[in-house]
């Protein structure tokens, strides 16, 4: 490969375009073979001394260097540099789009109050839905933009991003609309879902079920109506809704849900986050695609993601966040044959994080994870978490080239490691961006 260029494309900086063969990689993690449920969690599929041709955004050819030099002499090549080459991370659980902070309310965990009496007292989701609510368009955009550009560095090339603190359907669309536009501008793909059952609205304190009624007859249908007139070439966006004490009572989301459903909206739960309240069994009951928190979960429930494919998706930075002791139970899910994924949780209140590799840290130390099985579940598990694990999560060919070249040389570093950021260079649909500790810089 001759030297590198860097140009500047929407605040996005370009190092190297497709056709590439990508050689010497110390480790070539494949995670071939689709979602891994269960005890099969952390297989890795390594190739020693692997390599990888990239073309028109797509993987072609996977091997070792000396067979893929072989077979393509003439392509133009990037050295891996005996260091790690993985796919991107696919994080399927964030709230990605907000105004504002809650930096004083983190002040008031720290001493000692509760997050839900927070909640309670019009804090919490609430006092970032008034941030939010008068945000601008352009405001929102330029205050994501930024975390977009963490997550990437981080390496995260597919995010899932949900609406939420809007709780009015003018607010909520206008979050949808600058999804869309973050979506268009940079190379970090996004899974949209629209989640206007974030919270009971403030308009409706004193009447939970009058915001249910509202999200389900009059939200809903009106989504959809929109979702087709503005997006009509992408995919329906998920519906989510907290099903929590507090929030969304378990009859409460079903009615949600089902009325999601009816709509053809892919669907999605928060669930057993403080309390049991039967959230992941309903998701595995009405084929949701995920089921996320499940910190409290019973094994009855547990058992119904395990026969499901609903997947567990873990946010081990939430309870870190709110310094809490309980953790999602892995070991539980995996032994009852669950798909199990990582996320971050990036919002305002519990999880300002934008790094997957701190998430697959704090699962190897208190979900007790290995580095194998936490990296599969940050990858092609949670790539099944928002239904595209057939084109990412994986290097297998005629899949997405979202790649990854650490700068380590052992996959184990990963998860070991925390509080820095081992990615080098991050590929994205094939192009070649280069990563100096989270900034964009030239070759």
């Amino acid at each position: 490969m001759g030297p590198g260029f860097l140009i500047p494309a929407e605040g996005w900086f370009l190092w190297f375009n497709s056709p590439v063969l990508i050689h010497s990689a110390s480790q070539l993690l494949t995670l071939a073979g689709g979602p891994q449920r269960g005890r099969s969690l952390g297989g890795l599929g390594i190739i020693e001394d692997g390599a990888v041709v990239v073309r028109d955004e797509r993987i072609l050819a996977v091997g070792t260097t000396d067979g893929l030099r072989r077979a393509f002499p003439d392509e133009p090549t990037l050295d891996a540099g005996r260091c790690v080459l993985m796919p991107g991370f696919v994080d399927p659980h964030t709230h990605l789009i907000w105004a504002g902070d809650r930096a004083d309310e983190f002040e008031k965990k720290m001493g000692g109050m509760p997050y839900l009496d927070i909640l309670a007292g019009g804090g919490g989701i609430l006092s970032t839905v008034k941030a939010t609510r008068t945000a601008s368009i352009e405001t929102l955009i330029a205050q994501t933009r930024p975390r977009l550009l963490r997550m990437f560095a981080h390496g995260t090339t597919t995010a899932e991003a949900k609406t939420g603190y809007g709780l009015q359907t003018s607010t909520e669309l206008r979050l949808l609309k600058a999804l869309l536009a973050l979506d268009d501008e940079s190379p970090l793909d996004l899974a949209i879902t629209f989640m206007g059952a974030h919270a009971i609205a403030p308009e409706f304190k004193d009447d939970p079920q009058g915001y249910t009624d509202e999200v389900t007859h009059t939200m809903l249908p009106m989504l959809k109506e929109w979702w087709e007139a503005h997006a009509p070439r992408t995919p329906l966006p998920f519906v989510d809704v907290f099903c929590e004490n507090k929030a969304f009572t378990l009859e409460q989301s079903r009615q949600i849900l089902t009325k999601a459903r009816s709509l053809g909206f892919p669907l999605k739960i928060h669930a057993d986050e403080f309390d049991n309240l039967g959230g992941a069994a309903l998701a595995a009951e009405l084929g949701a695609a995920s089921a996320d928190h499940l910190v409290k979960t019973s094994d009855s429930d547990i058992d119904a993601l395990g026969r499901s494919d609903t997947v567990a998706v873990a946010l081990p930075c939430t309870p870190f966040g709110l310094a809490e002791a309980d953790y999602t139970p892995a070991r539980k899910l995996i032994e009852a044959d669950a798909i199990l994924a990582l996320a971050t949780d990036c919002n305002p209140g519990t999880s300002w994080n934008e790094s997957m590799q701190f998430a697959i840290a704090l699962a190897c130390r208190y979900m007790k994870l290995t580095p194998a099985q936490a990296i599969a579940a940050a990858t092609i598990n949670s790539a099944h978490a928002i239904r595209r694990a057939e084109s990412i999560g994986s290097i297998e060919v005629e899949k997405q080239a979202d790649l990854l070249i650490l700068s380590v040389s052992d996959y184990r570093q990963v998860g070991y490691r925390y509080g820095t950021n081992l990615v080098r260079q991050v590929i994205k649909r094939g192009r070649v961006y280069s990563v100096d500790v989270g900034y964009y810089r030239t070759a």
